[in-house]
């Protein structure tokens, strides 16, 4: 029996970092995406169900009312906070997809993770716990080899 652990053990340690990494980051990606489509209009791309609409993003009329009613974040005026939020949630995940600058934009979308967990869904700890877990996950391992930090890194290590 411990024969067949240690191998079964063994086996999931061959798990490439770089094939977990690249799941991680489509994962944290899609999830912060979507809530980010969600806050614009002009612009709506979800590759999964086929969307594809080019053009320039704004503000969807609904998100500055729900900044004021739902997602009463302190110290920012709703308009400011809907603003921040809209652009994080798109350009945040774009760099964490392609693998650029993942660790600071893992560790942005973590304070976000943090601040929408303590000042607007206290309750939903463990979908944020989740998502904490895989962004402190690339912040502690990078994007693995799937990625152009990986490419940067390699070019100006020689």
């Amino acid at each position: 029996m411990k024969t067949l652990i240690t191998g079964a053990i063994a086996l999931l340690e061959k798990i490439p970092h770089s094939l977990i990494a690249f799941i991680a980051r489509f994962s944290i990606a899609a999830v912060f995406w979507k809530s980010g489509q969600t806050k614009v209009e002009g612009l709506a791309i979800d590759l999964i169900d086929g969307t594809f609409q080019l053009g320039w993003p704004r503000l969807a009329d609904s998100t500055i009312p729900l900044f004021k009613s739902e997602y009463n974040v302190p110290l920012l005026s709703p308009e400011i906070a809907a603003h921040m939020a809209a652009f994080a949630e798109h350009i945040f995940p774009l760099l964490i997809l392609i693998g650029f600058a993942t660790r600071f934009s893992a560790l942005a979308l973590l304070g976000m993770t943090l601040t929408i967990q303590l000042f607007v869904y206290p309750d939903a700890y463990p979908t944020h716990g989740t998502w904490a877990a895989v962004l402190l996950y690339l912040m502690a391992t990078g994007p693995g080899k799937l990625s152009i930090d990986h490419l940067i890194a390699r070019r100006f290590s020689h």
